[in-house]
């Protein structure tokens, strides 16, 4: 019995030595700017950055291999921040980007092609006779987005349509990546006229399955002062786009549309805190566009 005893104490006590001595040799010191960024960012682990977590964003930024900025979901808030623990200048002259859902196609402005009681996922709609809308390319409605998003900053309407909360809305682009129908894109924040439709089918086929779609007429195109509007190939067709690095949110193009596509919102500062490069806001009279066209 003792000698069982000593042979296991024995043992511990070998395995202890080399343990306590292949720490020392295997020990690697770990960068204290690593913990700093860590702290400072969201925690909220989710990958928008491209780095498994927000873990592996603070290493990458530590290293070298990522900017400052990398956390997208933080902002100018958090990207100073880091900056600052790195020692690096950080300008934060960028604008904030926020979600735009692509599409007004609800429950009353595009027809249905079947009901759907499956899952509630728009990738599994998405594999059942193309989905549920007539549009093939409008929104199921089914919610994924709203899934998805970390920041519950989108919520479906009654008439099945995602809303985005611009106040939560970080710019992660995570719902961008899970929308089947590639409906929601990144837009700068201030950016405040939109096509809203990606039907690029013809007029007629179009305007069939959905009331609110573009019918290609071209006249956003003849009523912009900056020529910044084009109906362009897109997909298997064409569609209105707007260049958004030139357009001066005056709205003419909103205004001759028949179809009410393009829509306008409000101004968005209030939602932000954090100060950003205004590109597109023109300085002038409440209401003026800044397009000069009364001369």
């Amino acid at each position: 019995m003792l000698e069982s005893i000593y042979s296991l104490a024995g043992l511990g006590l070998l395995f202890g030595v080399v343990l306590g001595i292949a720490n020392k040799k295997l020990h690697v010191e770990n960068d204290p700017k690593v913990d700093e960024i860590l702290e400072a960012l969201p925690g909220t682990n989710c990958g928008a950055c491209g780095y498994a977590g927000c873990a592996g964003c603070a290493e990458a930024i530590a290293d070298g291999k990522a900017e400052v900025s990398a956390c997208i979901p933080g902002g100018a808030a958090v990207s100073a921040q880091v900056a600052s623990i790195m020692g690096v200048d950080d300008s934060g002259g960028s604008e904030p980007m926020i979600a735009r859902i692509v599409c007004q196609g609800t429950d009353k402005t595009a027809l249905r092609q079947y009901q759907y009681d499956g899952i509630p996922n728009c990738k599994v709609a998405a594999n059942i006779f193309g989905g549920t809308k007539k549009c093939s390319y409008g929104c199921f409605g089914l919610g994924t987005c709203s899934q998805v998003c970390p920041f519950d900053a989108i919520t479906m309407t009654a008439d099945g349509y995602p809303d985005v909360d611009i106040a939560k809305c970080t710019g992660c682009g995570i719902c961008v990546r899970n929308c089947p129908q590639s409906i929601i894109r990144l837009s700068k924040a201030y950016q405040r006229v939109f096509v809203s439709c990606s039907n690029p089918d013809k007029a007629k086929e179009a305007k069939s399955v959905c009331s609110v779609a573009c019918i290609k007429c071209k006249r956003c195109e003849k009523a912009c002062p900056f020529d910044c509007i084009k109906v362009q190939p897109w997909g298997t067709g064409t569609i209105a786009r707007i260049d958004d690095a030139i357009c001066t949110n005056c709205g003419a193009c909103a205004d001759v549309c028949p179809t009410h596509c393009i829509q306008i919102i409000e101004p968005l500062d209030s939602a932000f805190d954090s100060p950003v490069v205004r590109i597109n806001e023109p300085e002038s009279l409440p209401g003026c566009a800044g397009c000069n066209a009364c001369g």
